[in-house]
């Protein structure tokens, strides 16, 4: 299912093609567009063996506050281009004839390449990680009871990554706190959403008590981001919590957990629209069965008799 890739199938089947040693360099340019305001420019502007991959994310100037050039520098280091392409926030350049041997290490560094949206957005989380490791071993050395003011713990992230949508983070000693705000154009969306994440409350109650716990809600925003300047709140948005407890976030499990995390908002909206297309098709089943029976049930209009002026028959001899 593309939707719930976490990388570029699109920048990775270009780029496995270009890597082969069978094709000959051709020219590039191709816009690729992804979720969540993203655009990728894959062209060969000097060089048919020079490919130069550009990225524009409308959250790119929130991300630099949390660190993103490090994080970038440590997957791309070599391969970065200073300054960016016109237009694009982050740009880098792979040289054909300068590719690894190996075909793991080709395949390696493509994969890294289709991870560049999921990469740029780990920034902010891979401090939020960082912080709670730091909150948590102060808490530890200071032998801090449990029952801590909700406002402790580090100051909130928030990444506008969406025209009226944000990811909000905030970490504490002892959990991350994740909160998605999610805008509803339709009431149907509403109640579609809120449906399908009771569904994550009660699997969670169920049979997965290791699952992190979602809460939802709507108008008034959780506690954690009401005092962040700019908060919106409207019978239009909604506010998904996750909460990540250490158990969730263990150094095993990080990457994977930033991973799956950060394209939540396309997963929710993706089933939202296909419980809305699934409903309307069992609609459009229903009328056409009544329909039929309708049809079946019309009597059956016996042909009148028609006579001229004069009293003849049509047909008559």
């Amino acid at each position: 299912m593309l939707l719930l890739q976490y990388h570029n199938l699109l920048i990775q089947s270009i780029l496995t093609e270009r890597f082969s040693p069978d094709n000959q360099p051709v020219s590039i340019d191709q816009v690729i567009s992804d979720f969540d305001n993203v655009t990728y420019h894959i062209s060969t502007p000097e060089s048919k063996t020079k490919i130069l991959i550009s990225l524009s994310i409308k959250c790119f100037n929130d991300l630099k506050k949390y660190g993103v050039d490090e994080v970038l520098e440590r997957e791309y280091g070599p391969y970065i281009v200073n300054p960016p392409e016109v237009g694009y926030d982050f740009s880098m350049v792979v040289d054909l004839e300068q590719l690894p041997l190996e075909l793991e290490a080709k395949e390696a560094l493509i994969e890294k390449i289709a991870l560049l949206k999921r990469n740029a957005l780990a920034a902010p989380f891979e401090k939020a990680f960082a912080q709670f490791d730091e909150l948590a071993v102060e808490a530890a050395k200071s032998s801090l009871d449990l029952s801590v003011p909700e406002d402790s713990g580090a100051d909130v992230m928030s990444i506008h990554y969406r025209d009226e949508e944000s990811i909000f983070i905030k970490a504490s000693h002892d959990r991350v706190t994740v909160i998605f705000s999610t805008v509803f154009r339709e009431e149907t969306d509403r109640v579609f959403g809120k449906v399908f994440l009771q569904e994550f409350v009660d699997a969670r109650r169920r049979a997965l008590q290791n699952a992190p716990q979602v809460l939802y809600s709507q108008k008034e925003p959780p506690l954690e981001i009401r005092s962040v300047p700019g908060l919106k709140a409207s019978d239009d948005i909604g506010f998904v919590t996750f909460v990540l407890f250490p158990r969730h976030i263990t150094k095993d499990r990080r990457e994977n957990c930033i991973s799956h995390i950060q394209i939540f908002r396309d997963y929710f909206h993706y089933h939202i629209k296909c419980s809305k297309a699934y409903m309307h098709s069992r609609m459009r089943f229903r009328v056409a069965e009544f329909l039929k029976i309708l049809n079946r049930a019309k009597p059956d209009v016996a042909e009148k008799e028609r006579k001229t002026a004069s009293g003849r028959r049509f047909g008559a001899r």
